[in-house]
């Protein structure tokens, strides 16, 4: 009978470690690394959950190349994390360095922060790494939560007295469009709300990007996909309705014309759902935007 016993304990052990073959897997590789995993909270309700030709959303937020980085720094700014940590694997020798030349380039973290919701964007980063890889990144938002209630409030009421139930996608942006038109007004004196939808919606002036906001927000509310572009100069908004990208640029629509003494702020529908090549057929100059950046625009 004893004979028996050490060869049945054998393959009994030998059974516990077939079942529990992937936890044995996953111990011994942590142990390895070293490095904790990765904490992917969920995301927040302004998250938009989408991924472009220029950038995607990262899965596990573990980075082995430039691309991977910057589909890291996108999910976090989409996701709504003010914080977040990640980690650069051994394997990644220039990840440090990739990260400080990403951060670094003013253009590049913007054009990222555009394909977000604006209440999920940013006024600046932080990011602070060690010589371990680990890589701690702090958010600064660009909306207060009392500015955000402010914003969506007011967004309540716009829709509330705008739509109809027989109006279509298109009739619903058009209302928008001319609503945010009428109630702002181009700003020149540089007041701090105006270049967001706080400026816009609320206080009645806004630059570029609080027009490119507050448009951003309410498209997002109806459900269509959207991003602001930027070109050196300016700020307006790309769409995708009917199976294709267009361009609406409120500001270029909300022209102040003067004829003497008399001041005129209009609105036009020239820049409202229009194609790249017509958006530059009327301004190349500051509509001059970066095609490897914006691709689904091209």
């Amino acid at each position: 009978m004893k004979q028996w016993l050490i060869p049945s304990l054998l393959l009994v052990l030998l059974g516990v470690l077939v079942w529990k073959l992937d936890d044995i897997t996953d111990l011994t590789t942590s142990v390895i690394d070293s490095k904790p995993k990765v904490v992917i909270d969920k995301p927040n309700a302004y998250a938009h959950d989408d991924s472009f030709l220029y950038i995607q959303k990262s899965k596990d937020f573990v980075p082995y190349s430039r691309q991977d980085l910057i589909n890291i720094f996108y999910s976090i700014f989409d996701h709504g994390y003010e914080t977040f940590t990640f980690y650069c694997p051994s394997e990644y020798t220039n990840c440090l360095k990739d990260i400080e030349d990403i951060t670094s380039n003013q253009t590049l973290i913007t054009d990222i922060g555009n394909y977000v919701n604006p209440f999920n964007n940013f006024t600046s980063i932080k990011v602070i790494t060690d010589s371990l890889g680990e890589v701690d990144v702090v958010v600064t938002k660009t909306y207060s939560e009392e500015m955000q209630k402010a914003v969506n409030d007011e967004l309540d009421k716009i829709f509330a007295s705008l739509f109809t139930e027989e109006m279509d996608i298109n009739d619903k942006i058009l209302k928008i469009h001319d609503y945010v038109i009428d109630k702002a007004y181009y700003d020149m004196e540089d007041h701090p709300n105006s270049g967001n939808a706080y400026g816009a919606l609320i206080e009645g002036r806004a630059k570029c990007a609080g027009y490119a906001d507050a448009m951003a927000l309410a498209l997002s509310r109806l459900g269509v996909v959207n991003y602001k572009v930027a070109s050196e100069k300016h700020v307006w908004n790309a769409v995708y309705l009917d199976g294709k990208w267009e361009h609406i640029d409120l500001t270029w629509d909300d022209p102040v014309v003067q004829e003497g003494a008399t001041i005129t702020d209009s609105i036009r529908h020239k820049f409202f759902r229009i194609d790249t090549d017509t958006l530059l057929s009327y301004d190349t100059l500051e509509h001059n935007f970066d095609m490897n950046v914006y691709i689904e625009l091209r």
